[in-house]
């Protein structure tokens, strides 16, 4: 096992990392920018180096600062957590050129995995069933309108580098294709340097299920069940649960499998995740596959009892998996919210600043994973999560009535500061998602539904 970590990440993701640091006698050191110096990660880990200003492509997204900061505190390993540098292949392989085990798949997996135009193709030789649409990006317009022609509307156009949900255009009718195809293909280069696009079916009414998939480097993998993150805004997402809800077990088994056997075939390691889309029929389709560990990974640590930063470590330490397919167990049900500092009444606008009250939510088996505490500068540079709030319970309905019984409890104020807490309440008062039916037009069919007449009171 490493002597000393560099966690390359900041907010709850870095705490996270520190704790299972800890856990296992890991000695640690934090980057972080200027508007970081305070935070709750460079106060509890054992070192920490500055890395640059505010602007996280000068900071955390700066790969040579991260590296020359590991090399400087006598590092071994690097943790990225998720988001910045963590699916960077080219970081990756920095990393390993100075000697500094990169806890992730090696570069030339992650390659051609955050790809995701030849994610598909990959995953297509493999086996696994694609939605109707481009495998290759298409270059032009022309090409766009005829594979949609083709397929039929709608269509998703996607950024072939994109992530995080950005890099994605829903496009109804052919006349809008044209347009909706630039403005992809300009919003691609914009964020990620790479204007290559694809197309494929959009397919409505459908489900965003993903598999959490546990590889060393061996050839040895497990699954660890399904998680169900159909409510999204904008593409990211809101709320996750495990395991999928109101899905055959021969659906979910026959998803589990497949992810595994994908992702064994193209010499996948570490923790990651493969995504599906699943229709109404319960056919399922391949989305992408994620490269590190994922916002909503405490939910499997949940109903499994792994912990999946610890087996990260392992993994990247050469460690033979130390779990058997037979060995995972699953129990009860966990559901996730994500507590996003904004207002949902203003298209989930950021709503940055000082936070004069924080008091989280307690209670039997209700975990926070949060960077946040009174006093603290909520500022403008990064993403908007300050907490997550994850509860367990023996049955679906118990874990909703828990989540809302926990999010009514959360206590977050400042000068005009606004939280999802609300909207997510919405989401779980949805006739729909108490089923377990809902798709991922649920968020959006809530924003266009009137207001609750009357507040809803804590309970």
């Amino acid at each position: 096992m490493f002597s000393k970590v560099l966690i390359a990440n900041r907010g709850e993701i870095a705490l996270r990392i520190l704790r299972a640091c800890r856990e296992l006698g890991i000695r640690t050191a934090v980057v972080y920018s200027t508007a970081d110096a305070d935070s709750a990660a460079v106060r509890l880990a054992d070192e920490a180096v500055r890395i640059g200003p505010s602007a996280s492509r000068r900071s955390y997204l700066n790969a040579a600062a991260v590296v020359e900061a590991a090399r400087k505190v006598g590092a071994e390993a690097v943790h990225p957590g998720y988001g910045f540098l963590s699916e960077d292949a080219d970081f990756a392989e920095i990393c390993a050129d100075n000697g500094l085990t990169f806890v992730g798949p090696p570069p030339h997996v992650m390659s051609v995995l955050a790809d995701k135009s030849s994610a598909r193709a990959l995953m297509s030789r493999a086996g696994l069933p694609l939605a109707p649409g481009a495998v290759q990006p298409v270059p032009t317009a022309a090409e766009a309108a005829a594979v949609a022609a083709e397929v039929g509307y709608p269509v998703i156009i996607k950024a072939a580098a994109g992530g995080g949900g950005r890099g994605m255009a829903v496009v109804h009718a052919p006349a809008d294709l044209p347009r909706a195809y630039a403005r992809t293909r300009a919003a691609a280069q914009a964020a990620f340097g790479d204007d290559r696009v694809y197309v494929e079916r959009y397919l409505t009414d459908s489900r965003h299920v993903e598999v959490q998939l546990l590889c060393d480097a061996h050839g040895n993998g497990v699954h660890l069940g399904t998680r169900d993150c159909s409510v999204q805004r904008r593409h990211q997402k809101l709320v996750e649960e495990a395991p999928a809800p109101a899905l055959s077990p021969a659906t979910l088994d026959a998803i589990a499998s497949t992810a595994l056997r994908g992702a064994l075939d193209v010499g996948f390691t570490g923790a990651g995740t493969v995504e599906f889309l699943v229709d109404v029929e319960e056919r399922f389709h391949f989305l992408e596959i994620n490269c590190r560990i994922q916002v909503e990974h405490p939910v499997t640590e949940m109903i499994t009892g792994i912990d999946l930063v610890h087996e990260q470590f392992h993994i990247a330490a050469g460690t033979a998996l130390r779990w058997r397919q037979e060995d995972v167990r699953f129990t009860g049900v966990a559901i996730e919210c994500r507590v996003n500092v904004e207002d949902p009444n203003r298209g989930f606008t950021p709503t940055p600043g000082r936070l004069d009250r924080f008091v989280p939510p307690g209670g039997p088996f209700t975990r926070v994973d949060t960077h946040g505490h009174a006093g603290y500068l909520v500022g403008p540079y990064y993403d908007s999560l300050l907490a997550k709030v994850a509860v367990w319970a023996p049955d679906r309905d118990l874990a909703v009535s828990r989540l809302d019984r926990a999010l009514g409890e959360f206590d977050i104020s400042g000068p005009g500061m606004r939280t999802t807490i609300p909207f997510v309440r919405r989401v779980l008062d949805d006739a729909e998602f108490r089923k377990g039916r809902h798709s991922t037009g649920l968020v959006d069919r809530l924003i266009a539904a009137p207001k609750p007449a009357h507040p809803r009171r804590k309970r």
